[in-house]
């Protein structure tokens, strides 16, 4: 995500901010699950990645993200964010 423009604010690049926590699903008929089975709830340790980017660099910043993710489907939630004032 770094080197795609992600993680920049003022003078530090690559910043992150991590939470570790249980993911939950159901593969159905039509799912290739990478981890568990077909018609079977899965629990399993993940870990939430949050970041910031410019807009400009979003399109290539999530291309980055679906090529290093391991699942099948991929959770994304984008949030615009307003600028605070610099006292």
């Amino acid at each position: 995500m770094g080197d795609a423009g992600a993680g920049k604010i003022g003078k530090y690049e690559h910043c992150t901010f991590s939470s570790k926590g249980i993911g939950r699903f159901f593969p159905t008929a039509a799912a290739s699950p990478k981890i568990g089975s077909v018609g079977k709830i899965e629990a399993v340790e993940e870990e939430r990645i949050e970041t910031v980017c410019p807009r400009d660099s979003l399109d290539s910043v999530i291309k980055a993200i679906k090529s290093a993710h391991p699942y099948e489907e991929l959770a994304l939630d984008v949030y615009p964010l307003l600028e605070m004032e610099k006292s």
